[in-house]
C-alpha cells in the first residue's frame, strides 16, 4: 500500500502541526493517539475504496430472502470517520474553526478550547 502512512507517521506530523500553530501541551498525547489512528485508517479506508473500483453499492440478501441493494460497509465506515475526524481536529485546534474562534466569554475561561474540554472533563 504505497503512500499510506503509518499511525506513527500521522502522530508525529499531528504533534509538529500543533506545535507550529501554538496548541501543543503533553497532555494531549491520548487525543492526539486517537486522532492519529482515525487518520491511518481513513487513509487505508480510502485506498481499499479506490481499489473497489469506487463501489457504493452492493447487493445483499436480507434473513426474509429479499435481495436489494445496500451502501457498501466500507462506505458507512468512511463516513462515520469523518465526522469523528472533524470532531478530534476541532478539539486539537487543527482546523481554521476552532483555531481563530473566540472562546466563549465565560469568567474563569482560560486556556484553549482543548484546555476548557479537558478541565471539563475531571
Amino acid at each position: 500500500m504505497t503512500g499510506v502512512k503509518t499511525k506513527k507517521q500521522f502522530k508525529s506530523a499531528i504533534t509538529r502541526e500543533m506545535r507550529s500553530l501554538g496548541v501543543y501541551k503533553k497532555e494531549y498525547n491520548n487525543l492526539i493517539d486517537i486522532y492519529a489512528g482515525m487518520l491511518h485508517q481513513y487513509q487505508l479506508f480510502e485506498y481499499y475504496f479506490e481499489e473497489s473500483g469506487y463501489q457504493i453499492t452492493e447487493e445483499y440478501t436480507n434473513k426474509a430472502g429479499a435481495t436489494n441493494q445496500r451502501k457498501v460497509p466500507l462506505l458507512t465506515a468512511m463516513e462515520s470517520l469523518r465526522k469523528d475526524i472533524v470532531s478530534y481536529s476541532d478539539r486539537l485546534c487543527l482546523n481554521p474553526k476552532t483555531l481563530f474562534s473566540e472562546p466563549p466569554k465565560n469568567e474563569g475561561n482560560t486556556g484553549s478550547p482543548l484546555d476548557q474540554f479537558l478541565a471539563s472533563q475531571k
